[in-house]
């Protein structure tokens, strides 16, 4: 006998298969079934709603949980201005391979070629931005899109999947059964004669250096990349968003990272190395015509997708399989350890030491202004290995990506392919539910938090332990300090006029402003030690920022 459902139960039903915990939107006619049967019906194992202030918002907590898990997000929004509001959090995911599935509400399919309310073409509108857009015309097929759209956004590279519904689908009657689940794919290793060249070259190479990239902070991929590293002893840069992959005991092997001004000590050794290896390694991160320029030497491209071949990328070597499997099966191509000559090794040594250096904090002149190394060491101290750190674009995101150390993968969360200013408060938002016993961090600029900073409303519901320091300076200031670099003089870029610690409060958060009653050091003793969310106010010393796009290394030094 076959059991009639909605479409909306059918989907509801396909997303429990599929183990999704959470579905965050803003609710609207075009969904109000789908949010109806999660949030009134008692239905078993049915994901927690989140309803929160602004849908792209809820696109970047979405891809968050993506980033994070590996699995998809969902987040479900109604039609019209709910489905455009999706755009910015998509294309953020899909730049940055953050596996999301989508659902936007459509007016019904007896509308869709009229003037009617709300009604634009959700597919063809954000179709550039994902990669699936597809409206569904049957409820029948809501199941096995959602399954496939699951499957596409989770499949390297990961990215978003969107799924147009027209009302009378989602409130339709259906009458197949559910997709269950979807299964891994698997990827294999390359060839074994691909694998000997693989070691040969990096044998042979005087100074070989890996530039490890955001697939290969996934888990897996970054357990074994440093199981290699104990058995070939040599340098390694990340890129910001693959942040965490050195772990404490390989910190002699890290050399920074990598992601915006060639001015780093990273992309000092990227161009002095004889053989470079990039390892689920990704453009947009850090374009290659920035790391590869004027440099000699090789390029060993290993990667879960084929790379991206420019007149500045044109790997030597391209290996494309399953990233730890395949750095296991190198393991093996050395049958003891290797360790680099005697002359490189004394080389990155200094290299090593000068780089410690640049985390120090000057001694200030101004109690009124907290400096950014300031802010960064006084947070290090607070912080374990397990605790989330959210950063938004801005100035404050340069120095984060810099200085601030992390020893495990996907704790420390930068946007570094779009760039997209207020994604540091939903992140956190989606960090803090998925680690309910952990405090969480998120940073970002005055200017950035606004971007956001409704969602404070969101922390508060549900009581969540997020720590959000607003380093403050009154301005748009990664865009003002590179403007005055350029023309003199920056316009356009002033902002500012609000207490943070006051508009914290208005939410029902913490607010505490570092000034004469607070210095750094006790407003984080005081946020850490807080139940809830918290916002932290800090005037901010950006006297040294112009020189963030400077050449800050001596080229002779090394």
């Amino acid at each position: 006998m076959t059991v009639k459902k909605s479409g909306a139960e059918a989907l509801l039903e396909t997303m429990i298969n599929h183990k999704i915990k959470y579905v965050f939107g803003l609710p609207g006619a075009k969904v109000d079934k789908l949010f109806d049967i999660i949030e009134n019906k008692n239905i078993k194992n049915a994901p927690k709603l989140i309803v929160t202030r602004h849908e792209q918002n809820a696109a970047f907590m979405a891809g968050a949980i993506g980033r994070i898990t590996g699995n998809p997000g969902v987040v479900a929004v109604t039609s019209g201005p709910g489905v455009a509001n999706l755009a910015t959090g998509l294309v953020t995911a899909t730049s940055e391979g953050d596996p999301i599935v989508a659902i936007g509400g459509q007016v019904t399919r007896d509308d869709l070629v009229r003037r009617s309310h709300q009604s634009i073409a959700n597919r063809e509108l954000l179709s550039p931005v994902t990669k699936m857009s597809a409206e569904v015309e049957d409820a029948n097929n809501l199941s096995e899109t959602f399954a496939n759209a699951y499957q596409i956004a989770k499949a390297p590279k990961g990215g978003a999947s969107f799924i147009s519904i027209p009302q009378d689908v989602m409130d339709g009657v259906v009458t197949r059964k559910n997709i269950t689940s979807v299964q891994e794919v698997a990827q294999g290793i390359p060839a074994k004669t691909q694998l000997k060249e693989f070691a040969d070259r990096i044998k042979n190479a005087k100074m070989p250096v890996i530039l490890a990239g955001m697939r290969a902070s996934e888990q897996n991929a970054t357990s074994s990349l440093r199981k290699l590293l104990k058995q070939i002893n040599i340098p390694v840069v990340e890129t910001f968003q693959g942040a965490g992959i050195i772990s404490h005991d390989l910190i002699d092997n890290f050399f920074g990272r990598v992601g915006l001004f060639t001015n780093q000590t990273g992309d000092i050794l990227l161009s002095k190395s004889d053989l470079v290896i990039t390892i689920g390694y990704d453009p947009i991160e850090y374009e290659a015509r920035n790391w590869n320029k004027n440099r000699q030497g090789s390029i060993i491209n290993l990667d879960s997708i084929l790379p991206e071949i420019s007149t500045d990328y044109q790997p030597d070597l391209i290996l494309r399989g399953d990233l730890a499997d395949t750095l296991d099966a190198l393991s093996e191509e050395f049958d003891s350890k290797f360790n680099l000559s005697k002359e490189t090794s004394e080389y990155l040594n200094k290299v090593r030491e000068d780089h410690k250096l640049k985390d120090i904090p000057p001694v200030s002149d101004n109690d009124n202004l907290v400096h950014p190394l300031t802010v960064i060491k006084e947070l290090q101290q607070r912080v374990n290995d397990d605790t989330t750190v959210t950063v938004d674009v801005g100035s404050n995101y340069i120095w984060m990506a810099r200085h601030f150390k992390s020893y495990e993968p996907r704790k420390l969360l930068f946007s570094n392919g779009m760039q997209t200013l207020g994604v540091a408060l939903p992140w956190a938002i989606s960090a803090a539910l998925l680690n309910p016993g952990q405090k969480v961090v998120s940073v970002s600029g005055d200017a950035g938090f606004m971007y956001s900073s409704q969602e404070l409303a969101t922390a508060v519901e549900h009581n969540l332990n997020i720590v959000h320091l607003v380093w403050n300076d009154g301005y748009y200031d990664m865009v003002k300090f590179q403007a005055e670099a350029k023309y003199g003089k920056a316009a356009g870029v002033k902002v500012g006029g609000v207490d943070f610690a006051k508009y914290a409060e208005s939410f029902g958060a913490k607010g505490i402003k570092v000034d004469k009653n607070h210095d750094i050091a006790s407003a984080l003793d005081e946020a850490f030690s807080t139940n809830g969310p918290v916002v932290i106010d800090i005037p901010i010393d950006y006297r040294n920022n112009i020189e963030l796009s400077k050449q800050m290394i001596e080229d002779s030094f090394y």
